[in-house]
């Protein structure tokens, strides 16, 4: 069972890490997955097979967990009253028969008094006074945090004065959720019936029901109950119980797990928002289009005159400037705050946009050159481009064709005039002659003139054509981020889930038996 609750850890931290890795998650919301927690209290002894029960006293400063340890010792092994406050000591009372070697491997010795006994009832039993937890020394606290994973049975005492103090009460309660759990209500000799009901209300409304209050006194001489806590500690300090102690907590960690892995999932957000962020982007790409286009409309203009005149583009026209660039950064951010309202981290989104704010300017200008050279190529339409031919043609066949026309009849009239003795040429037919030839000539070169098409107007359509086409790849691009993120939320989102699956599939490997009355009563569920 340890074996697949590391491997199952592994998996999380795995897991989880890259999705750290990736922006999907945040450092602080897998913190807790990160953490491996297997230790328990059989690690405290060199035989874990049949291990006492380890019991804690634990409280505020001055409620008397030291007195309870000293009276159930009969000597005083344990530091009390004006030191208290300062000690930095965990006192730790066990039979003399059990074997404490792995004891210094894991904690300071010198923190650590340890005192014996050889009574054959309490041989399955070890009692730990912690230091008080609400204490001015904040080492006390790591001491005691440090111990908790190593404790069966948790005794919470307080006193008739003190039963209310939070501090303790609240950081036990959100540690302690894998112990089972006592209750001692110390100093009972100035305590009311009052004080004690109330004290039974307060732990009702912290999620215990039927919890079992000693009511202790812890003089030399005085009738309490602290021998019923002792013989009832004794009579559950068997191996099944101390089984069911470490089920339990192996139990609660699986939930804890689960718990941690959903707050997980819930940080994911849903991937049904992906469509909706879809939609908005296509919507605010479409404004914020019109809008590039609008203010490209002047600096496309001079940048067709420029091209028109087959010169270099002057340095000065550029397309894309920092209002552009301002505009593009408005959509983006507009974009990834969208993004924040589905509820979806921004991090991934935020990174993938971050190589589309410097990359539109070069698509700007790419698209929009290669468009414009290919429209000076081949400039006008197919109507146009064809009837130019033609009237090339035509200009050096009409003149040719007007002058072999002539040609002829000067020849016809000057074999006629040789055989009639005539004059052959005159005003009228040169007249002729030399218009016929000119309007030959001149008609080609006026409709060429006039269907020849516009090189600023080629320029300009080429320049409109190819930012259109960066539009629709700034687009796509964007599109094409979108998508790629939803597909790795998807990854993310399955294995985490298959993770949850996982902790179910472990958790039906922990046996469940049937526990005894008492164990029933102590063993209730944290609240937090």
């Amino acid at each position: 069972m340890a074996s697949e609750y590391s491997n199952l850890l592994t998996d999380i931290e795995q897991c989880t890490q890259q999705a750290v890795a990736d922006g999907w998650l945040d450092k602080t919301v897998v913190s807790n997955l990160l953490i491996e927690d297997t230790v328990s209290a059989k690690e405290l002894f060199v035989s874990a097979n049949d291990r006492p029960m380890v019991v804690a006293f634990m409280g505020g400063t001055g409620v008397g967990k030291s007195s309870l340890l000293n009276k159930l010792a009969g000597k005083a092994i344990a530091k009390a009253g004006v030191e208290r406050p300062t000690s930095h000591e965990v006192t730790l009372f066990h039979h003399q028969s059990i074997n404490l070697s792995q004891l210094d491997e894991k904690f300071p010795l010198q923190q650590i008094q340890i005192a014996q006994h050889n009574e054959a009832a309490g041989e399955k039993v070890i009692w730990i006074d912690m230091p008080d937890f609400d204490s001015t020394e904040e080492k006390n606290k790591d001491i005691v945090m440090q111990w908790l994973p190593y404790i069966d049975v948790l005794v919470y005492v307080v006193s008739p004065e003190r039963y209310r103090d939070n501090k303790a009460w609240q950081l036990l309660l959100s540690q302690g959720a894998s112990h089972a759990w006592l209750f001692v209500m110390n100093q009972w000799d100035r305590g009311e019936t009052a004080q004690y009901d109330d004290f039974k209300q307060q732990l009702a409304k912290a999620g215990f029901n039927n919890p079992l209050i000693y009511k202790t006194v812890c003089t030399e001489y005085a009738d309490d109950e602290l021998p019923s806590l002792q013989a009832a500690i004794e009579a559950l300090a068997d191996k099944n119980t101390v089984e069911q102690l470490e089920l339990r907590g192996a139990q609660q960690r699986k939930n804890n797990l689960k718990q941690n892995l959903k707050q997980c999932l819930q940080a994911l957000g849903d991937e049904r928002s992906f469509p909706t962020l879809l939609e908005n982007q296509t919507e605010q790409w479409e404004e914020t289009q019109l809008t590039l286009k609008q203010g490209f409309d002047w600096p496309i203009k001079q940048a067709a005159s420029g091209f028109s005149k087959m010169e270099v583009k002057p340095k000065k026209i550029q397309l894309w400037d920092e209002w552009a660039q301002s505009r593009l950064n408005d959509y983006l951010d507009d974009l990834i705050l969208n993004a924040d309202q589905q509820g979806l981290p921004v991090v991934p989104l935020r990174a993938s946009l971050l190589d589309m704010r410097h990359k539109s300017e070069k698509i700007i200008h790419t698209q929009t050159e290669l468009a414009c050279r290919q429209a000076l190529v081949n400039p006008g339409n197919l109507v146009q481009r064809v009837t130019l031919k033609i009237a090339y043609i035509c200009e050096f066949i009409l003149p040719l064709i007007a002058m072999s026309v002539v040609g002829f009849h000067v020849f016809q009239g000057y074999y006629e005039s040789a055989m009639t003795g005539e004059a052959f040429l005159g005003v009228n037919f040169m007249v002729h002659s030399l218009l016929l030839i000119l309007l030959s000539w001149l008609l080609p070169y006026f409709l060429t003139k006039k269907i020849q098409p516009s090189l600023e107007k080629a320029a300009l359509k080429g320049l409109n054509k190819g930012l259109n086409m960066a539009m629709d790849m700034i687009d796509l691009e964007i599109k094409q981020v979108i998508n790629a993120l939803k597909k790795q939320h998807q990854m993310t989102t399955t294995a985490i889930k298959q993770l949850l699956v996982d902790c179910d599939v472990y958790s039906e490997s922990i046996k469940t038996e049937e526990k005894t009355e008492q164990l029933t009563r102590m063993l209730v569920d944290n609240p937090m």
